[in-house]
Formats: structure tokens, C-alpha cells, sequence
């Protein structure tokens, strides 16, 4: 195999990666593909900025801007903010936002526990791919 048709392999299963928790999404009837992933991102226990869940999950910013604010009307999320910084705010789960999250999401947990199951050497495989993107990301920072 070359290397186009390496990533032009690598760029399929991506997409197709992502088209399946897109779908998922889709199927509890999320409005926005995006908000299955700030709720994954946010059901881990941990706060978050907002600014940290766009760079993590390359969400852009008004995106998430958008569904945090939908999330806290509904008293999904709690908003405070980060000692020294005036723009940015952490963003939490609150208790009905907890409940709300695990109602999509332990389908996904359980899907995801049975794939995992299946993989050898995941660890190995999760370092490979950090640095691949890693080095994408450098070829992608030449290109600005």
C-alpha cells in the first residue's frame, strides 16, 4: 500500500467512524450530531471549558456555544466561572443533566464496551493514532 492510499483508507474509516456515533445520535434524536459529543465529553464527571470541549472535539465555538446555553435552560448544565479569567466559564452536568446524559449514552457505553472487547492492544493503538494526529496537525498549521 502507498501512502494515498493509506490516508485515503484512513480517511474513510474515520468518516465512517464518525457516521456511526452520528447515526446513533440520529436514532435518540438528538437534535445536533455535536451534542452527542459535549454530553460525552461532559458525562466523564469532570467540569470542562467550553473552550476545552471546541479544542478537544473540534466543535466550533458558536456550535457549542448554542447547545451549552440550550443544555443550562434546561438546568442540564451549571455554568461557573474559572478564577482569573473573565470570558471563560466551566461547564458541569448537573443532576438532571447527569440523568439526561445517561439516558442516551449507556446504550452507547455498553456498544462500546462490547467493540472494545474485541480490540488488541487498544492502548498501543490509541498511541499510534495520537501521533498521527499529532503529525497532521503540523502539516495542517503549515497550511495557515
Amino acid at each position: 500500500m502507498d501512502e494515498r492510499s493509506f490516508f485515503y483508507r484512513l480517511g474513510r474509516l474515520v468518516y465512517q467512524i464518525d457516521g456511526a456515533y452520528e447515526a446513533y445520535g440520529k436514532n435518540c434524536r438528538l437534535g445536533s450530531p455535536n451534542l452527542l459529543w459535549i454530553l460525552y465529553a461532559l458525562n466523564d464527571g469532570e467540569r470542562h471549558s467550553q473552550k476545552q470541549i471546541c479544542e478537544d472535539w473540534d466543535i466550533p465555538r458558536s456550535t457549542a456555544n448554542t447547545i451549552i446555553k440550550d443544555l443550562e435552560s434546561k438546568n442540564y448544565v451549571a455554568l461557573s466561572q474559572i478564577k482569573g479569567e473573565r470570558r471563560e466559564l466551566l461547564v458541569s452536568l448537573t443532576q438532571s443533566g447527569k440523568a439526561y446524559a445517561d439516558g442516551i449514552l449507556s446504550d452507547l457505553y455498553k456498544r462500546e464496551k462490547a467493540i472494545y472487547s474485541e480490540i488488541d492492544s487498544a492502548e498501543e493503538l490509541l498511541e499510534r493514532l495520537q501521533n498521527l494526529a499529532a503529525k497532521m496537525q503540523k502539516i495542517a498549521a503549515k497550511g495557515e
